[in-house]
Protein backbone atom coordinates (compact mmCIF):
# COMPACT_ATOMS: atom_id res chain seq x y z
CA UNK A 1 0.00 0.00 0.00
CA UNK A 2 1.42 3.36 -1.05
CA UNK A 3 1.58 6.10 1.53
CA UNK A 4 0.65 9.65 0.54
CA UNK A 5 3.12 12.24 1.65
CA UNK A 6 1.64 15.29 3.34
CA UNK A 7 3.17 18.59 2.33
CA UNK A 8 2.87 22.03 3.91
CA UNK A 9 0.72 23.24 1.02
CA UNK A 10 -2.10 20.95 2.18
CA UNK A 11 -2.58 22.99 5.38
CA UNK A 12 -3.99 26.48 5.83
CA UNK A 13 -3.20 28.62 8.88
CA UNK A 14 -6.08 29.61 11.14
CA UNK A 15 -6.25 33.14 12.40
CA UNK A 16 -6.84 33.13 16.15
CA UNK A 17 -8.71 36.02 17.76
CA UNK A 18 -7.74 35.84 21.42
CA UNK A 19 -10.35 38.46 22.40
CA UNK A 20 -13.23 36.48 20.92
CA UNK A 21 -11.98 33.17 22.27
CA UNK A 22 -12.71 34.39 25.80
CA UNK A 23 -16.26 35.48 25.03
CA UNK A 24 -19.15 33.61 26.68
CA UNK A 25 -21.59 32.25 24.10
CA UNK A 26 -24.66 32.69 26.33
CA UNK A 27 -25.41 35.53 28.73
CA UNK A 28 -24.73 34.89 32.40
CA UNK A 29 -28.01 34.17 34.18
CA UNK A 30 -28.92 33.66 37.80
CA UNK A 31 -30.83 30.58 38.92
CA UNK A 32 -34.16 32.43 38.91
CA UNK A 33 -33.52 34.09 35.55
CA UNK A 34 -32.68 30.76 34.00
CA UNK A 35 -35.79 29.15 35.50
CA UNK A 36 -38.00 32.00 34.27
CA UNK A 37 -36.47 31.75 30.77
CA UNK A 38 -37.34 28.07 30.57
CA UNK A 39 -40.77 28.62 32.13
CA UNK A 40 -41.65 31.15 29.40
CA UNK A 41 -41.00 28.49 26.76
CA UNK A 42 -44.00 26.55 28.07
CA UNK A 43 -46.83 28.54 26.45
CA UNK A 44 -49.57 26.59 28.21
CA UNK A 45 -48.06 27.37 31.62
CA UNK A 46 -47.71 31.08 30.79
CA UNK A 47 -51.31 31.30 29.56
CA UNK A 48 -52.49 29.44 32.66
CA UNK A 49 -50.57 31.86 34.88
CA UNK A 50 -52.27 34.80 33.15
CA UNK A 51 -55.69 33.16 33.56
CA UNK A 52 -55.05 32.58 37.27
CA UNK A 53 -54.17 36.26 37.61
CA UNK A 54 -57.38 37.28 35.82
CA UNK A 55 -59.48 34.91 37.93
CA UNK A 56 -57.91 36.28 41.10
CA UNK A 57 -58.70 39.83 40.02
CA UNK A 58 -62.26 38.94 39.06
CA UNK A 59 -62.84 37.09 42.33
CA UNK A 60 -62.05 40.35 44.13
CA UNK A 61 -64.04 42.78 41.96
CA UNK A 62 -66.58 40.41 40.37
CA UNK A 63 -69.01 40.24 43.33
CA UNK A 64 -69.37 44.04 43.15
CA UNK A 65 -69.97 44.43 39.39
CA UNK A 66 -73.59 43.29 39.04
CA UNK A 67 -74.97 45.32 41.95
CA UNK A 68 -76.54 42.28 43.64
CA UNK A 69 -75.40 40.69 46.90
CA UNK A 70 -74.44 37.03 46.95
CA UNK A 71 -77.31 36.32 49.41
CA UNK A 72 -79.86 38.78 47.96
CA UNK A 73 -83.05 36.96 46.98
CA UNK A 74 -85.64 38.18 44.45
CA UNK A 75 -88.26 35.46 44.18
CA UNK A 76 -89.80 36.96 41.01
CA UNK A 77 -86.45 36.51 39.23
CA UNK A 78 -85.97 32.83 40.10
CA UNK A 79 -84.40 30.46 37.53
CA UNK A 80 -83.61 33.05 34.88
CA UNK A 81 -81.03 31.90 32.29
CA UNK A 82 -77.93 33.92 31.33
CA UNK A 83 -78.64 37.10 29.39
CA UNK A 84 -76.05 39.64 28.19
CA UNK A 85 -77.17 42.78 26.41
CA UNK A 86 -74.34 42.85 23.86
CA UNK A 87 -74.67 39.16 22.97
CA UNK A 88 -78.38 38.41 23.25
CA UNK A 89 -79.01 38.93 19.51
CA UNK A 90 -76.42 36.35 18.46
CA UNK A 91 -78.46 33.19 17.94
CA UNK A 92 -75.69 30.63 18.44
CA UNK A 93 -74.65 32.01 21.84
CA UNK A 94 -76.58 30.93 24.98
CA UNK A 95 -76.98 34.48 26.31
CA UNK A 96 -80.40 35.38 24.90
CA UNK A 97 -82.47 34.48 27.99
CA UNK A 98 -84.23 31.54 26.34
CA UNK A 99 -84.98 28.17 27.93
CA UNK A 100 -86.21 24.88 26.49
CA UNK A 101 -89.14 22.98 27.97
CA UNK A 102 -89.26 19.19 28.29
CA UNK A 103 -91.42 18.93 25.15
CA UNK A 104 -88.83 20.88 23.14
CA UNK A 105 -90.58 24.26 23.06
CA UNK A 106 -88.36 27.30 23.52
CA UNK A 107 -89.49 30.36 25.47
CA UNK A 108 -87.93 33.57 26.71
CA UNK A 109 -87.93 33.42 30.51
CA UNK A 110 -87.37 37.17 30.87
CA UNK A 111 -90.38 38.06 28.73
CA UNK A 112 -92.54 35.47 30.43
CA UNK A 113 -91.79 36.91 33.88
CA UNK A 114 -91.78 40.49 32.62
CA UNK A 115 -88.20 41.11 33.79
CA UNK A 116 -86.25 43.90 32.07
CA UNK A 117 -82.89 43.47 33.85
CA UNK A 118 -79.91 41.38 32.75
CA UNK A 119 -78.31 38.53 34.67
CA UNK A 120 -75.01 37.61 33.03
CA UNK A 121 -74.88 34.11 34.55
CA UNK A 122 -78.58 33.82 35.30
CA UNK A 123 -80.21 33.23 38.69
CA UNK A 124 -80.82 30.24 40.93
CA UNK A 125 -84.06 28.84 42.35
CA UNK A 126 -84.21 31.59 45.00
CA UNK A 127 -83.60 34.44 42.59
CA UNK A 128 -79.98 35.04 43.61
CA UNK A 129 -77.54 36.39 41.02
CA UNK A 130 -75.23 33.57 39.89
CA UNK A 131 -72.59 35.96 38.57
CA UNK A 132 -72.03 37.32 42.07
CA UNK A 133 -72.23 33.90 43.70
CA UNK A 134 -69.81 32.25 41.24
CA UNK A 135 -67.12 34.88 41.86
CA UNK A 136 -67.81 34.66 45.58
CA UNK A 137 -67.25 30.91 45.31
CA UNK A 138 -64.04 31.53 43.36
CA UNK A 139 -62.85 33.58 46.33
CA UNK A 140 -63.24 30.52 48.54
CA UNK A 141 -61.34 28.29 46.10
CA UNK A 142 -58.47 30.77 45.84
CA UNK A 143 -58.45 31.17 49.62
CA UNK A 144 -58.06 27.39 49.93
CA UNK A 145 -55.23 27.55 47.36
CA UNK A 146 -53.43 30.24 49.36
CA UNK A 147 -54.02 28.36 52.62
CA UNK A 148 -52.64 25.10 51.20
CA UNK A 149 -49.55 26.93 49.89
CA UNK A 150 -48.88 28.62 53.24
CA UNK A 151 -49.35 25.39 55.20
CA UNK A 152 -46.96 23.52 52.88
CA UNK A 153 -44.30 26.23 52.90
CA UNK A 154 -44.40 26.98 56.62
CA UNK A 155 -45.30 23.81 58.52
CA UNK A 156 -44.29 21.15 55.98
CA UNK A 157 -40.92 22.67 55.06
CA UNK A 158 -39.91 23.42 58.66
CA UNK A 159 -40.97 19.98 59.91
CA UNK A 160 -39.23 18.13 57.08
CA UNK A 161 -36.00 20.11 57.38
CA UNK A 162 -35.72 19.59 61.13
CA UNK A 163 -36.49 15.89 60.83
CA UNK A 164 -34.03 15.25 58.01
CA UNK A 165 -31.21 17.47 59.27
CA UNK A 166 -30.95 16.23 62.85
CA UNK A 167 -31.77 12.59 62.09
CA UNK A 168 -31.42 9.88 64.73
CA UNK A 169 -34.01 9.83 67.50
CA UNK A 170 -35.43 13.19 66.47
CA UNK A 171 -36.09 11.94 62.95
CA UNK A 172 -37.47 8.64 64.25
CA UNK A 173 -39.99 10.31 66.57
CA UNK A 174 -41.05 12.95 64.03
CA UNK A 175 -41.58 10.37 61.29
CA UNK A 176 -43.76 8.22 63.53
CA UNK A 177 -45.96 11.29 64.07
CA UNK A 178 -46.25 11.88 60.32
CA UNK A 179 -47.12 8.21 59.76
CA UNK A 180 -49.97 8.52 62.23
CA UNK A 181 -51.25 11.72 60.61
CA UNK A 182 -50.98 10.41 57.05
CA UNK A 183 -52.99 7.32 58.00
CA UNK A 184 -55.96 9.49 59.04
CA UNK A 185 -58.16 10.49 56.05
CA UNK A 186 -58.85 14.21 55.73
CA UNK A 187 -62.58 13.51 55.65
CA UNK A 188 -62.41 11.95 59.12
CA UNK A 189 -60.57 15.00 60.45
CA UNK A 190 -63.20 17.31 58.93
CA UNK A 191 -66.03 15.32 60.52
CA UNK A 192 -64.30 15.56 63.91
CA UNK A 193 -63.93 19.32 63.43
CA UNK A 194 -67.62 19.59 62.53
CA UNK A 195 -68.59 17.72 65.71
CA UNK A 196 -66.56 20.18 67.78
CA UNK A 197 -67.33 23.30 65.74
CA UNK A 198 -69.77 23.46 62.83
CA UNK A 199 -69.67 22.94 59.05
CA UNK A 200 -67.86 25.78 57.33
CA UNK A 201 -64.58 27.20 56.16
CA UNK A 202 -63.09 27.12 59.67
CA UNK A 203 -63.46 23.34 59.91
CA UNK A 204 -61.82 22.88 56.49
CA UNK A 205 -59.00 25.25 57.44
CA UNK A 206 -58.24 23.34 60.65
CA UNK A 207 -58.38 19.99 58.84
CA UNK A 208 -55.91 21.16 56.21
CA UNK A 209 -53.65 22.58 58.93
CA UNK A 210 -53.59 19.24 60.75
CA UNK A 211 -52.89 16.91 57.83
CA UNK A 212 -52.25 19.00 54.70
CA UNK A 213 -48.50 19.44 55.23
CA UNK A 214 -47.49 15.79 55.70
CA UNK A 215 -46.58 15.02 52.08
CA UNK A 216 -44.48 18.16 51.80
CA UNK A 217 -42.64 17.27 55.02
CA UNK A 218 -41.77 13.82 53.70
CA UNK A 219 -40.47 15.22 50.39
CA UNK A 220 -38.37 17.90 52.10
CA UNK A 221 -36.97 15.37 54.58
CA UNK A 222 -35.83 13.10 51.75
CA UNK A 223 -34.08 16.00 50.00
CA UNK A 224 -32.39 17.17 53.22
CA UNK A 225 -31.07 13.66 53.88
CA UNK A 226 -29.44 13.78 50.46
CA UNK A 227 -28.06 17.32 50.76
CA UNK A 228 -26.84 17.47 54.36
CA UNK A 229 -23.71 15.43 53.57
CA UNK A 230 -22.68 17.58 50.61
CA UNK A 231 -19.32 19.35 50.68
CA UNK A 232 -20.70 22.87 51.12
CA UNK A 233 -22.68 21.80 54.20
CA UNK A 234 -19.67 20.06 55.73
CA UNK A 235 -17.56 23.15 55.01
CA UNK A 236 -20.11 25.37 56.76
CA UNK A 237 -20.04 23.09 59.80
CA UNK A 238 -16.24 23.17 59.83
CA UNK A 239 -16.31 26.98 59.80
CA UNK A 240 -18.55 26.96 62.85
CA UNK A 241 -21.93 27.85 61.29
CA UNK A 242 -24.94 27.10 63.49
CA UNK A 243 -27.51 24.50 62.56
CA UNK A 244 -30.13 27.21 61.99
CA UNK A 245 -27.85 29.12 59.62
CA UNK A 246 -26.96 25.98 57.69
CA UNK A 247 -30.64 25.09 57.21
CA UNK A 248 -31.71 28.62 56.24
CA UNK A 249 -28.68 29.80 54.25
CA UNK A 250 -27.46 26.57 52.64
CA UNK A 251 -30.18 23.91 52.54
CA UNK A 252 -33.32 26.01 52.00
CA UNK A 253 -32.14 27.72 48.77
CA UNK A 254 -31.35 24.30 47.30
CA UNK A 255 -34.83 23.06 48.22
CA UNK A 256 -36.68 25.98 46.62
CA UNK A 257 -37.46 24.22 43.35
CA UNK A 258 -38.80 21.08 45.05
CA UNK A 259 -40.89 23.18 47.47
CA UNK A 260 -42.49 25.29 44.75
CA UNK A 261 -43.26 22.32 42.51
CA UNK A 262 -44.87 20.25 45.28
CA UNK A 263 -46.85 23.25 46.53
CA UNK A 264 -48.30 23.90 43.08
CA UNK A 265 -49.39 20.27 42.79
CA UNK A 266 -50.94 20.39 46.28
CA UNK A 267 -53.15 23.39 45.49
CA UNK A 268 -55.54 21.66 42.99
CA UNK A 269 -56.04 18.78 45.43
CA UNK A 270 -56.94 21.22 48.21
CA UNK A 271 -59.39 23.09 45.95
CA UNK A 272 -61.07 19.85 44.94
CA UNK A 273 -61.19 18.75 48.59
CA UNK A 274 -63.08 21.90 49.60
CA UNK A 275 -65.46 21.63 46.63
CA UNK A 276 -66.16 17.98 47.42
CA UNK A 277 -66.94 18.76 51.06
CA UNK A 278 -69.26 21.60 50.05
CA UNK A 279 -70.95 19.33 47.50
CA UNK A 280 -71.80 16.70 50.14
CA UNK A 281 -72.89 19.33 52.66
CA UNK A 282 -69.86 19.37 54.97
CA UNK A 283 -68.37 22.62 53.64
CA UNK A 284 -69.84 26.09 53.50
CA UNK A 285 -73.47 26.36 54.53
CA UNK A 286 -76.22 28.52 52.93
CA UNK A 287 -76.40 31.38 52.18
CA UNK A 288 -72.59 31.35 51.79
CA UNK A 289 -71.41 30.58 48.27
CA UNK A 290 -68.79 28.06 47.22
CA UNK A 291 -68.22 26.46 43.85
CA UNK A 292 -69.02 23.12 45.49
CA UNK A 293 -72.35 24.34 46.88
CA UNK A 294 -73.23 25.95 43.53
CA UNK A 295 -72.54 22.67 41.72
CA UNK A 296 -74.68 20.85 44.29
CA UNK A 297 -77.56 23.29 43.80
CA UNK A 298 -77.25 23.07 40.03
CA UNK A 299 -77.12 19.27 40.08
CA UNK A 300 -80.60 19.16 41.61
CA UNK A 301 -82.12 21.04 38.65
CA UNK A 302 -79.71 19.86 35.94
CA UNK A 303 -82.38 18.74 33.47
CA UNK A 304 -84.43 21.95 33.72
CA UNK A 305 -81.72 24.58 34.21
CA UNK A 306 -78.36 23.10 33.16
CA UNK A 307 -76.58 26.48 33.27
CA UNK A 308 -76.82 26.50 37.08
CA UNK A 309 -74.42 23.56 37.27
CA UNK A 310 -72.46 24.13 34.06
CA UNK A 311 -71.09 27.59 34.92
CA UNK A 312 -69.59 26.77 38.37
CA UNK A 313 -68.35 23.39 37.04
CA UNK A 314 -66.48 25.14 34.22
CA UNK A 315 -65.08 27.66 36.70
CA UNK A 316 -63.64 25.09 39.12
CA UNK A 317 -62.34 22.98 36.21
CA UNK A 318 -60.60 26.03 34.77
CA UNK A 319 -58.98 26.87 38.11
CA UNK A 320 -57.71 23.33 38.67
CA UNK A 321 -56.44 22.89 35.10
CA UNK A 322 -54.58 26.21 35.23
CA UNK A 323 -52.87 25.36 38.51
CA UNK A 324 -51.86 21.96 37.14
CA UNK A 325 -50.45 23.51 33.96
CA UNK A 326 -48.46 26.06 35.96
CA UNK A 327 -47.15 23.23 38.15
CA UNK A 328 -46.01 21.33 35.03
CA UNK A 329 -44.27 24.45 33.76
CA UNK A 330 -42.49 25.02 37.07
CA UNK A 331 -41.43 21.38 37.23
CA UNK A 332 -39.81 21.67 33.80
CA UNK A 333 -38.26 25.03 34.66
CA UNK A 334 -36.61 23.81 37.86
CA UNK A 335 -35.55 20.42 36.49
CA UNK A 336 -31.83 20.50 35.62
CA UNK A 337 -32.38 17.83 32.97
CA UNK A 338 -34.58 20.26 31.01
CA UNK A 339 -31.80 22.84 30.59
CA UNK A 340 -30.70 23.56 27.05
Amino acid sequence: MSQTKMSKNMFEPIELNLAKSEEIAKPSLTFWQDAWRRFKKNKAAVVSLVIIGLLTMMSLIGPHLSGYGYDEQISQHANLPPRISMLENISWLPFDGELEKKNGDVYNAYEQKNVDVYYWFGTDSLGRDLFTRVWKGAQVSLYIALLAALIDMVIGVAYGMISGYFGGKVDNIMQRITEVLISIPNLVVVILMILMLKPGILSITIALTITGWVNMARVVRAQVLKLKNQEYVLAAKTLGASNKKIMVKHLLPNLTGVIIINTMFTIPNAIFFEAFLSFIGLGLQPPLASLGTLIDDGYKVLQLYPYQMLIPAVMISLIMICFNMVADGLRDAFDPKMRD
